[in-house]
């Protein structure tokens, strides 16, 4: 099963460990983290379900290109990793 990971703050802001879920592409793996763990999908997703402009989601190292719809695909062995951009100066 994928794994889905995310950065220490989001994990501590919204009580997200690690986790292991079922799914073929971006969005069937974060739906199955945001039903394990509501409070994350307003951290990630906009009102549209796409991903928010300061977070950014890798699939095994690689950006996904699909911030819309995430249907970017994944494999049985694919980590999935969520982080928040940072902005300023």
């Amino acid at each position: 099963m994928p794994t889905v990971q995310f950065t220490a703050n989001l994990a501590r802001q919204t009580n997200a460990p690690p986790c292991e879920v079922m799914g073929g592409t971006v969005r069937e793996c974060l739906d199955a983290v945001f039903a394990l763990h509501p409070a994350l999908r307003g951290y990630l997703l906009d009102d549209q379900g796409a991903v928010r402009k300061h977070v950014v989601v890798f699939v095994d190292g690689t950006a996904i290109s699909d911030r819309m719809r995430l249907s970017d695909a994944v494999n049985p062995a694919s980590e999935i990793f969520v982080m928040q951009a940072l902005s300023g100066g």
